[in-house]
């Protein structure tokens, strides 16, 4: 909730690689200072706050950049021509602003565009063609003001990955999903006559020209798309090169004394890079397990476009042969030194409200704020990490999938939460709203007690509000109680304790209900937390 413009002395920062100021309150214009900071590689986040103006040229410094996000905002003006200047940028995002003017013809030099939004503004003019010559997955130009003709090429030959719905009552063309009118012939008055007879030749052998480089072009596409977008491994110009020998020598030849964790799809090891200067967690994928390639993918897929602070750090990736010659896939991550939340024990309430608000606040990243929503589909304890400052890390995205309007992910994967079936972000809620409770009463949900259908949740929401304190982790009590003897704190004291945990319990009630819909949105959930810390630590 800060407030406020964005001091330029930020810019001052010149080895910062990734800055997210979004959901904020912020106001004021944007910086040249700071948005012109070309160290900046991952991604620049100011998005939902109350910005305004217009966007500064100083935007093309941002040559390395992968991701850009400044929608829900207030920006004016055209789009700067300087975007041009951002040729790796892969995520551009600027809906719902109030931009005007046409799509400058410098886009075109976006050559590693994958997803462009330029939604909800007052943009005019014709679509450029261009756009249908980027290497894009997704396009969203609706609710604009353009008008003419829809290319036919690219990304407009796949009526699921682009979108042109809204204001945009101009636009023409004979791609029969959107339903537009057909464009004008317009006949020249001044030439009625019919073509010349040596013009007859040209006619027939142009269309056959440009047949012949349309299919070139399409051949090129595809295989150029198949090339970028190869899931099999992370992008080799963000990610440093590493091999298998390395990470065999790493780890000790994998040696059991450096496995930290063991799982369905893979074994992680704990490494050692650079003669010891870098320690990292090294996840090897059982590729004898059926799924687990997929789960690479998938991981690669989901892993390349994330940038927040309390989601596991990529380092690289490997995808070779042993010195067997069979297939080696294998992800290398920050190193979590206090391990994962399964393991962590005797926290007070205060870290464990901390490590709370860390997890709903990685939710409503990839919930909210990446180019298109993830479901993590795989939220537990395990794939929790703390650092050394017990700061939480959700990881594991092996089984994460992108949502989207056109996509039914019920297809794709099969997994139980409360009454609905269907992978959603309310699934994840539901994942969030158990682990919350396990995390502060100290009960597993595959504990003996819960048997038929008594669960844990039923477990906490029959006990509230009045035997709170008797279905708490008893430590929390304990080392609580025994804080409020130290300060001699009084009743009220203990009432206040008492209200923080009964409000923290509800919430993971409310967030495993048995209903989808009456599941609360990670947003309001990080929300509501930061008001339970505040009110607990007044």
């Amino acid at each position: 909730m800060l407030e406020g413009s964005i001091p330029a002395e930020l810019g001052n920062c010149t080895k910062l690689q990734a800055l997210d100021l979004g959901s904020n309150h912020l106001t004021g214009v944007i910086p040249e200072q700071v948005i012109g900071i070309s160290s900046l590689t991952l991604c620049l986040y100011l998005d939902l706050n109350e910005f305004t103006g217009s966007l500064p040229s100083q935007v093309g410094n941002l040559k390395n950049l992968g991701v850009l996000s400044i929608s829900g905002n207030k920006l004016t003006g055209e789009l700067s021509s300087a975007l041009g200047d951002c040729q790796v940028l892969e995520y551009l995002d600027l809906h719902g602003n109030i931009l005007d003017g046409a799509i400058p013809s410098s886009l075109d030099q976006l050559k590693g565009i994958q997803q462009l939004d330029l939604s909800q503004n007052n943009l005019s003019g014709q679509i450029p063609e261009f756009l249908g010559k980027l290497p894009l997955m997704r396009l969203n130009l609706s609710h604009n003001m353009f008008e003419g003709e829809v290319p036919k090429v690219g990304i407009f030959n796949n009526i699921s990955a682009f979108s042109v719905v809204g204001k945009n009552m101009k636009l023409c063309g004979r791609i029969q999903p959107l339903h537009l009118r057909a464009c004008p012939i317009n006949f020249s008055k001044k030439n009625k006559r019919p073509f010349p007879d040596k013009m007859i030749p040209l006619l027939i052998i142009l269309p056959i020209v440009l047949l012949l480089a349309c299919l070139f072009f399409i051949f090129y596409q595809l295989k150029k798309s198949q090339q970028r977008t190869s899931p099999t491994s992370l992008s080799e110009n963000q990610y440093p090169k590493i091999t298998y020998a390395e990470l065999l020598h790493a780890t000790n030849e994998f040696s059991p004394s450096n496995l930290i964790g063991d799982g369905r799809y893979g074994s992680v090891y704990k490494g050692s890079l650079n003669s010891g200067e870098h320690i990292v967690a090294v996840k090897v994928l059982k590729l004898q397990e059926h799924g687990a390639n997929k789960s690479f993918m998938a991981e690669c897929d989901v892993l390349r476009i994330l940038c927040h602070m309390n989601l596991i750090k990529i380092i690289t990736s490997c995808s070779s042969l042993d010195f067997k010659g069979k297939d080696f896939k294998a992800l290398v991550f920050e190193f979590m030194p206090n391990g994962t939340r399964e393991q962590g024990s005797n926290l007070t309430l205060v870290q464990r409200l901390s490590i709370a608000i860390d997890v709903a606040s990685a939710l409503d990243y990839i919930h909210h704020h990446c180019e298109m929503t993830i479901c993590h589909c795989d939220l537990k304890p395990s794939n929790v990490l703390l650092d050394d400052d017990l700061c939480a890390h959700v990881g594991d995205f092996g089984l994460a999938r992108f949502m989207s309007a056109n996509t039914n992910l019920s297809n794709n994967a099969h997994f139980k939460y409360g009454m609905g079936e269907e992978v959603s972000t309310e699934a994840d809620m539901y994942s969030y709203g158990i682990m919350l409770l396990e995390m502060f009463t100290g009960k597993r949900p595959t504990d003996n007690m819960f048997i038929d259908n008594f669960s844990l949740h039923n477990y906490v929401k029959f006990a509230l509000p009045d035997r709170v304190m008797e279905i708490v982790d008893s430590t929390i009590v304990l080392e609580e109680v025994e804080g409020l003897n130290r300060n001699r704190g009084g009743e009220g004291e203990f009432a206040k304790l008492k209200s923080c945990l009964e409000s923290i319990l509800r919430l993971g009630v409310i967030c495993s209900a048995e209903l989808p819909h009456e599941r609360m949105d990670s947003k309001n959930v990080v929300k509501e937390l930061h008001r339970i810390t505040k009110a607990y630590n007044e």
